[in-house]
């Protein structure tokens, strides 16, 4: 009979292997992840590396997303009722524009259009988590403020005009304001000019032959607010489809990497 003189030499490497297997497969168990270093797999850990990082990528899209959506939303809601009182303010402009009311029932549509003159204004100064909607790139500046004190009234803008944007992980910008020079128009045309205007009218009891023009404003104006909204609401529109998309994108990766990486 012949005697391994490394007999015992070789009983220990195959228990140290043995255990060494052994704490691995624990190691596996109980992190869930087969492959934990670059050591273990650099191939395989590098492709995890990059896996990881479009995942952080898409979340961090999502998350601003769902706060966007939310801007938006609140965007979109403030301009439809614009919209309201604006139609309201034209249905009172065409009624007292007919030839057939007195001085005083003029006045009172006068102090109507200034009461919705002064709805709009506040709608136009909406905030939201202490930025204002429509400023522009200047989101502490109140955008409107108004001037009682020439005849008629101007409301003087004191945002800016910059387009703000989000950016997609794969490089599409999405406009996500409207600012409100381009809404509202400025102290001479748009929305608040004509609102003015027509409040001058109807408040000397005798409007003139410029109350036409100042109807024909308003109205252009309506449809002003209308095409900033439909802009809004495309990039609304386009927020959330992405969203959902990316969302879906992550999802897929997590599951991928798991894959790639999970403990059999």
């Amino acid at each position: 009979m012949r005697v391994d003189p490394n007999y015992v030499s070789h009983l220990a490497t195959a228990v140290d292997q043995s255990t060494l297997l052994e704490d691995q497969l624990a190691s596996e168990l109980s992190s869930g992840l087969r492959i934990r270093t670059l050591q273990d797999n650099p191939v395989v850990a590098a492709r995890s590396v990059l896996i990881g990082s479009s995942i952080s990528r898409d979340d961090n899209y999502v998350q601003a997303a769902s706060g966007t959506q939310s801007l938006l939303q609140l965007t979109d809601s403030t301009l439809g009722e614009v919209v309201s009182q604006l139609t309201s303010a034209l249905a009172l402009s065409v009624q007292g524009s007919n030839g057939t009311l007195n001085a005083s029932n003029l006045a009172t549509i006068g102090q109507q259009i200034a009461g919705i003159r002064d709805e709009v204004l506040s709608l136009a100064n909406t905030s939201y988590l202490g930025t204002y909607l429509f400023s522009g790139s200047q989101g502490s500046v109140k955008p409107f403020v108004i001037n009682s004190g020439t005849v008629p009234a101007t409301t003087i803008y004191t945002g800016d005009s910059a387009t703000q944007t989000v950016e997609t992980p794969t490089g599409q910008k999405i406009q996500t304001n409207l600012p409100g020079s381009g809404v509202f128009g400025t102290a001479s045309s748009g929305v608040f000019s004509a609102l003015n205007q027509l409040i001058a009218d109807f408040s000397s009891g005798s409007p003139g032959a410029s109350t036409a023009t100042d109807i024909s404003s308003l109205s252009s104006a309506i449809s002003q607010v209308s095409a900033q909204r439909s802009i809004l609401d495309s990039s609304l529109s386009r927020i959330q489809s992405t969203s959902t998309y990316f969302k879906t994108e992550e999802s897929q990766l997590t599951a991928q990497q798991q894959t790639l990486v999970g403990a059999d």
